[in-house]
C-alpha cells in the first residue's frame, strides 16, 4: 500500500500537517518496504483557490492508495473518493505514530470531508 501523509517535514518524525491542499509536502510511504519519498506541494501553497482539488489530483496521478491528513475539505475529498483513495484523519502526532495507528487498525477511513470548503 502507498500512503500519502501531509507534512511540513522530511522524515517519519515530522508532524502530520493539519492542511491537505496547502500542506508543504506529501510523504509517500511504501508499506511493503518501509521506504518513503517526499513529494513537494509547492505549486499549491499559494494558490488563490483549488489547492485541495489540485493536490488530490496530484496524489491520484501518483496512484497512492490512502491519505493521512489533519483535515480534508469537500472538493478534495470528492476527488480522492472518485479515485478510490481512502482518507484517514489524524492530527497532533508524528507520521510514524499515524502509520502505527493505521497498522493497528486504529484509524478508520472517513466517509466525508471533515471541514467546510474555503470557497463556498
Amino acid at each position: 500500500m502507498e500512503i500519502a501523509i501531509t507534512t511540513a517535514g522530511h522524515d517519519l518524525d515530522a508532524m502530520v500537517d493539519s492542511r491537505f491542499g496547502r500542506a508543504p509536502h506529501f510523504l509517500i510511504y511504501y508499506s511493503k518496504t518501509g521506504a518513503f519519498t517526499i513529494k513537494e506541494n509547492t505549486q499549491n501553497l499559494n494558490a488563490a483557490q483549488g489547492a485541495g482539488i489540485q493536490s488530490a489530483m496530484h496524489l491520484a496521478n501518483a496512484k497512492v492508495d490512502a491519505v493521512i491528513t489533519g483535515n480534508c475539505g469537500p472538493k478534495a475529498f470528492a476527488v480522492l473518493d472518485a479515485a478510490k483513495i481512502k482518507v484517514y484523519i489524524c492530527s497532533d502526532c508524528t507520521i510514524a505514530h499515524a502509520l502505527d495507528l493505521l497498522k493497528k487498525n486504529e484509524l478508520t477511513p472517513v466517509e466525508k470531508a471533515n471541514v467546510e470548503g474555503h470557497w463556498v
